[in-house]
């Protein structure tokens, strides 16, 4: 999981939004800030179309090389090459809509969601009580990558109706985000669960005024 604040990666200016929730897969590339995992940082490179594109073609440019005389032959068969660029990525990495949505029965869809749903409400009533807020409206963004064959990418973001922005969350607000996963209900639960039901994108919104007077005073004395 990658909390996505403008202060955790190099490229605020990525985050800019016109309405919530802000997408990033397929629109936009985010470069994290120092101390992200290199594994982070292949899985992202891994999301970029063209450079994975490339690792399809690596037999064909592999044929090039070893076998200069037909390397004028090889680069003019694209069709070949176009077969070969969707059954990887429609064979390889992802599954078909059928095994997708075998993955999860209608009935663990719902309860899948409706846990995402609970702990992102109770992430998003301590954030707003912290913050005193007394109106508005708060969106965690809960967002995957769509290949089951790769480890999960999950982008987790809190998005205020006001702006409409990406919030700047403290280290204390994204200690709270690390609640929405364990090892009852992972990051890969909620990949099947989401292509399953055939969206990678969730999005819970929160009226702040419907945070407790409980929850308000906990945060007073915190």
């Amino acid at each position: 999981m990658f909390i996505l604040t403008p202060d955790t990666i190099w490229n605020p200016g990525a985050l800019e939004m016109r309405q919530v929730p802000r997408r990033v897969f397929g629109r936009v590339m985010i470069f994290p800030r120092r101390g992200a995992g290199v594994g982070l940082w292949l899985r992202l490179i891994f999301e970029i179309e063209v450079l994975r594109y490339l690792v399809a073609l690596l037999p064909f440019l592999l044929g090039a090389v070893l076998f200069p005389r037909y390397a004028l032959a090889i680069s003019q068969a694209p069709l070949p090459m176009l077969i070969v660029i969707y059954l990887f990525e429609a064979k390889v990495l992802r599954l078909s809509k059928p095994a997708a949505k075998a993955l999860a029965s209608e009935a663990e869809v719902e309860r899948g969601l409706d846990l995402l749903r609970v702990r992102a409400v109770a992430v998003l009533s301590k954030i707003a009580a912290g913050r005193g807020m007394a109106e508005g409206r708060l969106h965690l963004v809960v967002e995957q990558s769509e290949m089951w064959r790769m480890p999960p990418l999950t982008l987790v973001s809190v998005q205020s109706e006001a702006g409409p922005e990406v919030m700047r969350l403290s280290v204390d607000e994204r200690a709270l985000l690390a609640g929405l996963f364990d090892d009852g209900f992972s990051e890969r639960d909620l990949l099947r669960v989401n292509l399953a039901a055939g969206a990678c994108l969730r999005d819970v919104a929160f009226d702040v005024r419907g945070v407790s007077a409980h929850a308000r005073l906990a945060a007073l004395i915190g």
